[in-house]
């Protein structure tokens, strides 16, 4: 029983300083993520993952390897971002794929990029034939950025010379069943106002509300629970 406890201590120790690291390293390194980042957190977490396991290593040896590999990691994106002819070779270079319509082959093939992947890449964009592509660009972190001919281009208020209108951001005031009372202060709201919105619709009981959701100038949005039965 008494070997519980060391792993109980360093388990909690590399929980909190990875969490740590991912903070110190910025939430652009998590969303951008490179082959390399990749790579790199796969490392880290068998590194961790051995010393947990391994009974000669303590929390010192955690932490030297964390410390160890996360400085290795800052060094290199402060590296990139002080030295910008270095970007193209730590980072990688995004690749145009598709140009003025056409595939390029030479440019696939150097990415190890074959036509059922691009495609698959482009269904993700809701492209789904390689027919509605002008430009495609293969990004750094895998993805494929798409602009599509001006044939199949959405239309926008400005090409139909619509005066613009205000951009509102929807808020959620009731998530499962329970009322966001911040969400309701900054939206400037009372949960008078709510539970009478309620009402109106029909609704006698917060509990009985899955989703609410706030839009200004708009009708309160309500989504009540649905079991499989119901549908």
């Amino acid at each position: 029983m008494n070997h519980y406890l060391p792993m109980l201590y360093e388990t909690l120790f590399g929980f909190v300083a990875l969490f740590a690291l991912t903070k110190v390293l910025g939430k652009t390194s998590i969303s951008q993520i490179t082959p390399f980042d990749f790579i790199s957190a796969l490392i880290l977490g068998e590194l961790v993952g051995n010393a947990l396991f391994d009974k000669k290593a303590g929390v010192l040896d955690i932490g030297f390897v964390i410390i160890l590999w996360g400085g290795l990691l800052l060094v290199l994106e402060i590296i990139t971002q002080k030295y910008k002819g270095t970007r193209g070779f730590l980072e990688g270079k995004p690749a145009i794929v598709i140009h003025n319509g056409q595939l390029i082959r030479d440019v696939m093939k150097k990415n190890r990029l074959d036509v059922n992947q691009l495609q698959h890449l482009l269904r993700q964009k809701e492209v789904f034939t390689v027919e509605e592509v002008q430009f495609a660009i293969l990004e750094t972190d895998g993805t494929v950025s798409v602009l599509r001919k001006s044939d199949y281009q959405t239309l926008t208020r400005k090409d139909m010379n619509l005066a613009p209108q205000e951009v509102l951001l929807s808020t959620t005031l009731i998530n499962d069943g329970e009322i966001l009372y911040d969400n309701l202060e900054e939206s400037k709201l009372t949960e008078e106002w709510l539970l009478d919105e309620i009402v109106k619709q029909g609704y006698t009981r917060v509990q009985d509300i899955f989703y609410a959701e706030y839009t200004k100038g708009k009708k309160l949005l309500i989504l009540p629970y649905v079991n499989k039965k119901e549908k």
